[in-house]
């Protein structure tokens, strides 16, 4: 199943590289027009858009501090200026601290806790009511595998309850929106190509791959998933933890 993206603008946090830049890529392959958001990354940011458009669509790219209202306000205000509104919104942003939770430091974990699960929030919240008022709309979060596995480490804290607390807001959300033509749904891998932090063993003998990560995505954001709100697909061949 291909989605008929044409028409439909997508804003992807944390596009200009790695999973966020794949995603953003697919989506304009389908036809949205497109936003690169990024922070620091301006000129990668900026060869993504060019990526993009040589795909034929609209793309623009804005910076903005996730965790900062004023800041996601502003990131919207300026797709909409340029692009019309917001369709599509795919919550990828997230830092990871993978140290002992006795040895991070404090504002290390603040800051996971804060782009992992309040940059989701604040960037949702700020989405809904365009998409409301137009009766549709999606939103896909980046999760992890250990939501659903109950997953317990001493590395990684931050992380994993960030995590956690994405993929409950997830089903809140959809419950919320169940009758305003708006899905939201979650895509968790385990560990992806571009990770900093490889495990001993990879599930069927490899880590996932971005375009493992686009398929779930591709069919969340299209009308053939209309009915299929506050799910979690689980990208992770089967990956079953052990206490680590």
């Amino acid at each position: 199943m291909q989605p008929d993206l044409d028409g439909r603008v997508a804003l992807v946090t944390g596009s200009a590289t790695g999973l966020g830049r794949a995603f953003l890529l697919a989506l304009a392959d389908y036809g949205a027009d497109v936003c690169v958001h990024y922070n620091t990354s301006d000129e990668a940011a900026a060869e993504t858009a060019d990526d993009a458009r040589e795909r034929g669509v609209e793309a623009t790219t804005a910076s903005a501090d996730v965790t900062d209202p004023a800041d996601v306000d502003a990131l919207f205000d300026r797709v909409e200026a340029q692009l019309g509104r917001v369709d599509l919104l795919v919550n990828n942003v997230g830092n990871f601290a993978p140290s002992h939770w006795a040895d991070i430091e404090w504002d290390r974990w603040t800051n996971v806790v804060e782009t992992n699960y309040y940059g989701t929030v604040l960037c949702s919240k700020r989405a809904l009511g365009p998409m409301r008022e137009q009766s549709w709309g999606r939103i896909v979060n980046v999760g992890y595998a250990s939501a659903e596995k109950g997953l317990v480490s001493p590395k990684n804290f931050p992380y994993f309850a960030a995590k956690n607390s994405v993929l409950m807001f997830t089903r809140m959300l959809a419950a919320d929106t169940q009758d305003d033509g708006i899905t939201v749904n979650a895509v968790s891998p385990y560990v992806v190509e571009n990770s900093d932090e490889f495990p001993d063993d990879a599930p069927r003998g490899r880590w996932a791959s971005y375009e493992d990560l686009v398929a779930p995505l591709l069919f969340f954001c299209g009308d053939d998933a209309d009915y299929i709100s506050g799910q979690n697909v689980e990208v992770d061949g089967g990956w079953l933890p052990e206490t680590v």
